[in-house]
């Protein structure tokens, strides 16, 4: 048993097992979310193996698991040369869709990160459908079922259904800062020729500094005692996956600051296609300015905060 409480070796079923490459951290000196994402498609790939799909994510599948939301929680810092493995199970299956658990362990058997992922069972077609189990899946799924631990749940955000308003029209209305935007290329898709899951959370990375960067400087004019460098974590992970875009496809990114307190503050994403002004995915995140050198949590001072409410945006959901 682990100093939090956690039993690495009892959780599931181990799904897969590396480490932190250099090339995979970012400014912050720690592993970037994207490549979190990355490991978990690969657990989800030994899940699915488990449940009897070995080949879903083949180019050769009569049917695959196409993600619908995931839940992520960052736990402790992964850094470069980090041994990492990952251990995945069922927390609950109906006739099309499943919730799975994900949880990337330390060697020490820390949970670095959970990831809680809905996902249908479809055609593996150009255009999805759901489709119910097989049986043999849903046997096997028994055997798999798990209990989400206490650090796996739903934490700073509310994991409820929801019907997303998310438009170009409506990222204009409400103001919300264009922090990347682009086009999706060939590598950047799975081999059904959609877009690889990670690039959700990696584009909204790559533009974060845009819309933190101001709010960093307010944290940190504010903060006793003032930090010699300062960055930022994300804590917890809301995402939604709407629509899939296709090579050649473009995107925008467009955000704003959902609210904040003295740890935190709460971001909204919506990943939008110019074109047409629809969502392709949209997403929560809970983020908090962190001291790069004693790698711990800056205080929002009630002088930030009374300057950084101005910029909440009233009623910015998924």
């Amino acid at each position: 048993m682990t100093q939090d409480g956690s039993d690495a070796d009892q959780l599931g079923i181990e799904v897969w097992r590396g480490c932190v490459n250099t090339w995979e951290c970012d400014e912050m000196g720690h592993m970037n979310v994207r490549f979190y994402v990355v490991r978990a498609m690969e657990g989800l790939v030994g899940l699915a193996a488990a449940l009897g799909m070995p080949q879903a994510f083949s180019p050769f599948a009569n049917a695959t698991l196409i993600l619908r939301e995931q839940h992520i929680r960052f736990l402790r810092e992964a850094r470069p040369g980090a041994p990492l493995h990952m251990r995945g199970g069922v927390i609950a299956i109906d006739e099309t869709e499943a919730r799975l658990l994900l949880v990337l362990f330390h060697a020490s058997g820390e949970p670095a990160a959970s990831f809680q992922v809905v996902v249908a069972h479809v055609t593996a077609g150009d255009d999805p459908r759901p489709f119910p189990w097989p049986r043999q899946s849903r046997e096997l799924a028994e055997a798999l079922t798990l209990a989400a631990p206490a650090y796996a749940a739903a934490r700073s955000v509310n994991l409820a259904p929801f019907v997303s308003r998310a438009s170009l029209a409506e990222a204009d209305r409400l103001g919300l800062t264009a922090i990347s935007a682009g086009a999706f290329a060939g590598q950047d898709c799975d081999v059904f020729g959609r877009m690889r899951p990670e690039q959700f959370i990696g584009r909204v990375s790559d533009g974060i500094a845009t819309l933190a960067s101001s709010t960093r400087a307010v944290i940190l004019d504010n903060a006793e005692p003032r930090p010699q460098r300062i960055g930022g974590a994300v804590l917890e992970y809301r995402l939604a996956h709407l629509a899939w875009p296709r090579a050649g496809d473009r995107f925008v990114v467009r955000s704003g600051m959902a609210g904040i307190d003295e740890r935190t503050q709460r971001l909204m994403h919506w990943m939008l296609d110019p074109n047409s002004g629809k969502a392709w995915g949209t997403s929560e995140a809970v983020a908090v300015t962190l001291d790069l050198d004693a790698r711990k949590i800056v205080t929002v001072s009630p002088a930030a905060r009374k300057a950084l409410e101005a910029r909440v945006i009233a009623g910015l959901t998924l």
